[in-house]
C-alpha cells in the first residue's frame, strides 16, 4: 500500500544525507540497493504479522555504489511479508491502524530532517 502525500516523493538528496538521516528513524538500506535504486526498509513485527515500511529511490545519472550518488525519493510503501515469497503491498492487505500510524509518524519526521538537505528546491 502506498503511503500519499507525505512530501517524501520528490526530494533528492546524496546518498550520504539519506544513509545517516535514515539510518536516525529505523530505516535500513542494508543490501538494498542496485547501481540505480535503493530501498530503506523500517521492520515490524507485531501480533498480526511482519510488515515493513518501505522508502524507495532512484539515481538517473550515477553508480548507487560509490557514495556520491544523488537520490530522488519516491512514493513510500508498506507491505506484509510473506515466508518464503516476500513482500505483498496489495491494497487487499490488512494494515492495522497503529502500524500506519506509526508509519506516518516516521515519514514526516524523515521528511522534516531532510527539507535542509533537500537539493530538489
Amino acid at each position: 500500500m502506498d503511503i500519499l502525500n507525505t512530501g517524501i516523493e520528490g526530494i533528492v538528496a546524496e546518498l550520504s544525507v539519506l544513509d545517516e538521516v535514515m539510518t536516525k528513524h529505523d530505516l535500513i538500506r542494508a543490501g538494498q540497493w542496485d547501481y540505480e535504486r535503493v530501498t530503506y526498509d523500517k521492520k515490524y513485527v507485531i501480533k498480526e504479522g511482519t510488515y515493513y515500511l518501505r522508502v524507495f529511490g532512484y539515481t538517473p545519472d550515477e553508480d548507487i555504489g560509490t557514495r556520491e550518488a544523488v537520490i530522488h525519493l519516491k512514493t513510500p510503501a508498506v507491505g506484509k511479508h510473506y515466508y518464503p515469497h516476500g513482500v505483498e503491498y496489495g491494497e487487499d492487505e490488512v494494515y492495522p491502524e497503529g502500524l500506519i500510524k506509526d508509519c506516518k509518524a516516521t515519514l514526516k519526521a524523515v521528511y522534516e530532517e531532510l527539507q535542509t538537505f533537500n537539493l530538489a528546491k
